[in-house]
């Protein structure tokens, strides 16, 4: 039996420490991978919100308002608030829906897309190096690892984005 398909196995059956420290190693490099586009948010008196709206915002361009809202997973009060913001900042752009005037749809402008590139540049850098560091065994588990703990309403979202991203998008 190799050395991998031993800790594989062990890690099957963790302790509880093992689990701590796992959990403190996901806030720990939560804090690092948001660090740097928190400090490109502050430049523009924005905050994390407005950065995961225009992330999936860029992600499917035209999505409607409640699209958006089911994603993120926040209140219509409080995606109402980033959203005007980001309006008003010139960085998103709402039109009433050609085919449901109630429906709003939602696109970066140019400026818009030039900060959610900077944001997702030094993210992507900051995956990259951690990939590169971990090798290609630790990516896929790692991977499958934050799949397995996502609720699983979020689910058919996440695949959605995903295989539009297999396909080029």
């Amino acid at each position: 039996m190799s050395e991998t398909t031993r800790e594989g196995e062990s890690l099957l059956f963790l302790t509880d420490e093992q689990l701590r420290k796992g959990i403190e190693a996901m806030f720990f490099a939560y804090r690092g991978f948001t660090a740097d586009p928190d400090r490109i948010l502050a430049e523009q008196g924005l905050g994390r919100a407005h950065h995961r709206a225009l992330h999936f915002i860029h992600r499917s361009p035209g999505t409607t308002v409640n699209n958006l809202l089911n994603i993120l997973g926040v209140t219509k009060q409080s995606l109402n608030r980033v959203l005007r913001t980001l309006i008003e900042e010139g960085l998103v752009e709402s039109r009433v829906g050609d085919r449901d005037r109630r429906e709003r749809h939602l696109r970066l402008t140019e400026v818009g897309a030039a900060l959610e590139g900077r944001l997702s540049l030094v993210q992507r850098d900051r995956m990259r190096m951690a990939y590169r560091a971990a090798g290609p065994t630790a990516v896929t588990g790692f991977r499958q690892v934050l799949e397995a703990m996502m609720d699983e309403e979020m689910r058919p979202q996440f695949e959605a984005l995903r295989d539009r991203g297999d396909k080029g998008g």
